[in-house]
Parts: C-alpha cells; structure tokens; sequence
C-alpha cells in the first residue's frame, strides 16, 4: 500500500516512504508512540478514509 502525505499548507498530495511518515509522525506527535498510530493510519485509511495527525493528512494511493 502506498501512503501519501498532505500539509494543511500544500494543495498536492506527495507519496511518502515509512520511515518518512515515522519522522512526521514524530514531528507531529512528540514522544507518543509513533508505530503505534503508524499502524492505526495504516488500518484506518484501508477503506478510502482520510486521517488528520496534527497538520498532517494521511490517505492511500488510489489505485488505477
């Protein structure tokens, strides 16, 4: 599964490697358990939702 990344001050969505969206959820989180809600993004934007951490927006590729 691909992940892409938006800021809240970006109008396009980038597609983001794992260890990138562990900094960022670092970034945005501090100390809380960046895997653990890694894990949470993965599972919740399965199904086309898309997930707000802090200013940062999370959504799976769509595939064409």
């Amino acid at each position: 599964m691909i992940i892409q990344t938006q800021y809240n001050y970006e109008k396009t969505w980038s597609d983001t490697q794992e260890r990138d969206l562990l900094r960022i959820i670092e970034e945005e989180i501090g100390d809380a358990d960046p895997q653990g809600t890694l894990l949470y993004v993965e599972e919740s934007i399965k199904n086309g939702k898309i997930i707000s951490v802090g200013s940062c927006k999370f959504r799976k590729k769509e595939e064409l």
